[in-house]
């Protein structure tokens, strides 16, 4: 059975309310890059509210959380 997992301490933890693709390796510790996050985003699968400015994409920390939240699975030991 897959539980939810709660990353809401993702947020607190980052200083902005926005997270650039070129620092997604960063904010997820290494669980996606940032040419991933290019290709979700080209499938129309990456999370919702991408902000675009000139060249660079960003995330709203909330809309990313959410994402991260639905494709994880928190496993029982």
């Amino acid at each position: 059975m897959c539980n939810k997992s709660d990353l809401s301490s993702l947020a607190r933890k980052w200083p902005s309310n926005i997270v650039a693709r070129e620092a997604i390796s960063q904010f997820t510790g290494g669980l996606y890059t940032s040419s991933y996050m290019a290709n979700i985003d080209s499938q129309g699968a990456g999370p919702e509210g991408r902000i675009r400015i000139g060249r660079k994409v960003a995330y709203p920390i909330d809309a990313l959380i959410s994402w991260l939240e639905k494709r994880s699975c928190k496993q029982d030991e």
